[in-house]
């Protein structure tokens, strides 16, 4: 039940902000090819990771009512700051900050057991988010933004849903002391991916 509570809040928030961007979409003439590029730009590890670890983290330090606030938070700055990025707002070493931005989910998912303000997560969850938005933002394709940015937010939020299921997952089948140690692990491992992706660059 918490579950398909979860996912249909999460999945009504992904429907609303790709519903506002598809009506805009719809008047634009753009074809499917933005789409498509959209929809595939969030698999690159930085993003993937990323974004499946706001889902897992959203389960285990926010309240079960409110698990939905974490991917919508991110959401809401990715287009925000992706709108930025596509008219040429940027950051210094912006592909640098993307890179530790997985390894402050890492710290994150470690720390998520200790009581956290929930303000607090949202705003480090609103940072990072805004990184990846301004990189989608600056890559938008000739073929035009909408259509991209309808794209890679659905591609975010089913990736944010299966985080989401992940962390659900996590928190069903192991006891609470096992639980905490799964995510001290899972949250040493995109530590240490972050550091590793930041020292490729």
């Amino acid at each position: 039940m918490q579950y398909r509570q979860t996912s249909k809040a999460i999945f009504s928030s992904i429907l609303l902000t790709v519903g506002t961007a598809g009506s805009a979409l719809a008047h634009t003439g753009h074809g499917t090819e933005s789409l498509m590029e959209g929809l595939v730009h969030p698999f690159g590890p930085d993003h993937l990771l990323a974004m499946l670890a706001v889902g897992i983290w959203s389960v285990s330090a926010l309240p079960a009512h409110k698990v939905w606030q974490g991917p919508a938070t991110f959401m809401l700055a990715l287009v925000v700051s992706a709108v930025l990025g596509a008219v040429g707002v940027t950051v210094p070493f912006l592909e640098h900050a993307i890179a530790l931005s997985v390894s402050l989910f890492g710290v994150m998912l470690i720390a998520a057991a200790q009581p956290v303000p929930k303000a607090v997560g949202l705003g480090l969850v609103a940072v990072a988010a805004s990184l990846h938005g301004l990189a989608h933002g600056a890559e938008t394709p000739e073929s035009g933004f909408m259509g991209y940015a309808v794209g890679f937010v659905l591609t975010t939020g089913l990736l944010h849903l299966s985080g989401v299921g992940m962390g659900l997952s996590i928190r069903r089948w192991l006891a609470a002391g096992k639980h905490r140690t799964a995510l001290s692990g899972l949250g040493g491992v995109l530590g240490m991916t972050g550091l590793h992706l930041f020292s490729q660059l």
